[in-house]
């Protein structure tokens, strides 16, 4: 019994908050887990920009209705998902997610929740659990799950690592170069034939 588990951001849609950032004008909000794999920290120096220029969950919304998913991430969706259980575990926020699973076709997906404000500031973030990714892939694996698990981040390692196999997808040269190791694929065909064959 296999279930894939694939990152969101830079797997399957492009990086909100770079999006945003480009929306906005603001540089410092395209910082991501590719560049910083301390998530919590991310996320305060995050808050902290966002509350510098008194933006809000509406603003980030508004920007998120204009993202489509990258081309050919909902075909390669269909198509894995036709075969296997799919899960997306994620960073990101359900109040960020909404929309772009809809354009996906309603894939299931693991995410965290912001914490906002009436007046629509984004004041805190809880994660569903620590290291949400390898712990999510530990708990599948305790019910009898082999998992393959795919990603292009520092927050995707330990999920990656832990899986029957795993591979970087659309990862950044730093990141390949650390993690010889592990496959590193650019094409959903690629990346389809791998998991293929892990299942084989």
């Amino acid at each position: 019994m296999y279930i894939t588990c694939l990152d969101l951001e830079g797997v399957l849609v492009p990086e909100i908050l770079i999006a945003f950032a480009k929306a906005t004008g603001i540089p410092e909000l395209k910082r991501t887990t590719r560049d910083e794999p301390d998530y919590d920290k991310l996320m305060k120096y995050r808050i902290n920009i966002l509350k510098e220029h008194g933006l809000g969950l509406k603003e980030i919304q508004d920007t998120i209705a204009t993202i489509d998913p990258m081309p050919g991430a909902k075909e390669f969706l269909d198509e894995l998902r036709s075969f296997t259980q799919v899960i997306i575990i994620s960073d990101t926020f359900s109040q960020f997610a909404g929309p772009l699973m809809k354009k996906l076709g309603y894939p299931t997906i693991f995410c965290n929740t912001l914490e906002v404000a009436d007046n629509g500031e984004i004041t805190g973030f809880k994660m569903r659990c620590e290291k949400s990714k390898l712990t999510t892939v530990k708990a599948l694996q305790s019910i009898g799950f082999e998992t393959i698990a795919s990603g292009d981040s520092h927050n995707d390692l330990g999920m990656i690592q832990a899986s029957k196999a795993g591979f970087l997808f659309r990862s950044t040269d730093s990141i390949k170069a650390e993690y010889p190791e592990l496959p590193a694929y650019e094409t959903y065909d690629e990346l389809m034939a791998a998991i293929k064959a892990a299942m084989d």
